[in-house]
């Protein structure tokens, strides 16, 4: 069962706007890596469901959480379909995330009280999304869509939580762009974490990153 209710977990990605995106198979590493973020003040973490066994890696990294990250909500991504989600919610995600909508996943996400957050690319998905109860849409893939396609559904639909993930890379230039659109937050995945940085556990670099993105995010959002 998720440690916090919906409304908490889109408050934490509001208070701390930047979710760090990750996957590793070894559990050790996954947790090391949300330590290092929690540190850097993130309170809401997004594990992909990418690898062979990545649940049982992610049921490891959500009990740790739990001793070590009180306050962090931990959440999965890549899912796509409400099995899996279900399979997920069992084990305590806090918050599911897609790379596509399915209406599907908003049923199983809303009968427990989990925020679903897919991902869209057109204003009519965004729509669709929101009557099936998602709060917060992401659109994907920034780096395609831009921080202008943003503006332009922000207009005529200002009541829109949009989170980006996709050419989101922790500098100034990059997230000033992305919270003057209007963003409600953004998913930020390798730019956090280079490999030389995770097979050198510098776990250091890691919170320094993730901090030094709340300060930008915090200094230009709306």
């Amino acid at each position: 069962m998720a440690r916090f209710d919906k409304i908490a977990v889109l408050m934490k990605m509001g208070e701390a706007p930047v979710v760090p995106v990750f996957y590793h198979s070894d559990a050790a590493t996954a947790c090391a890596v949300l330590k290092a973020c929690y540190e850097g003040g993130v309170r809401a973490f997004e594990f992909t469901n990418r690898g062979d066994f990545a649940h049982e890696v992610f049921a490891q990294v959500v009990k740790f959480a739990a001793e070590e990250c009180p306050d962090m909500a931990v959440g999965i991504g890549s899912v796509v379909e409400p099995a899996t989600a279900s399979l997920y919610i069992q084990m305590g995600a806090c918050f599911v995330v897609g790379p596509m909508f399915n209406p599907e996943v908003a049923r199983v996400c809303n009968r427990r009280g989990v925020p679903y957050t897919p991902g869209c690319g057109t204003v009519s998905e965004v729509g669709n999304a929101q009557e099936c109860g998602c709060d917060l849409c992401k659109i994907f893939p920034g780096d395609v869509l831009g921080p202008n396609f943003v503006k332009g559904l922000l207009a005529p639909m200002p009541w829109s939580r949009l989170m980006v993930t996709g050419g989101v890379e922790p500098t100034e230039e990059n997230l000033s762009k992305w919270f003057r659109a209007g963003v409600y937050c953004v998913g930020m995945g390798s730019k956090l974490f280079p490999k030389d940085k995770v097979a050198a556990s510098d776990w250091q670099y890691v919170a320094d990153m993730c901090r030094l993105s709340l300060e930008i995010a915090r200094r230009y959002r709306k």
